[in-house]
């Protein structure tokens, strides 16, 4: 298993998860801010809030909704919508803070690996 330096900022971090999850073979879709005359924005058509990272793994037939927070982030009520409507359709969807680093590489493992993690322990 990979071992991640822990990092403290939410850029860091999120560059991390993209390595692990393409490591793994997902792909990924996050949109970074841009400058602009305004300070950072993020150009989006549609309802604010949503996830830092929409994940796809097609040998797993797997889509991850993930939002990467710092230690002490916290999600925005609009996070918080868009959290519960794709829970309630049925999605998976995480939350992920550096201290989760070792449940994060767990779920991005092919299931056939994390299982026989589970049988050799």
């Amino acid at each position: 298993m990979p071992t991640l330096k822990l990092q403290t900022t939410e850029a860091d971090f999120m560059a991390q998860v993209i390595d692990l999850a393409h490591l793994y073979g997902w792909l990924v879709q996050h949109t970074r801010p841009a400058w602009t005359e305004k300070g950072y924005r993020t150009p989006i058509q549609g309802d604010a809030g949503f996830l830092d990272l929409v994940l796809a793994h097609l040998g797993q037939q797997r889509v991850i909704f993930a939002e990467a927070k710092s230690q002490r982030g916290r999600l925005s009520p609009a996070q918080q919508r868009w959290i519960e409507a794709l829970k309630a359709c049925g999605q998976e969807v995480e939350v992920w803070r550096p201290d989760d680093i070792n449940r994060i590489t767990w779920l991005l493992q092919p299931q056939d690996h994390r299982r026989k993690l589970q049988e050799d322990k």
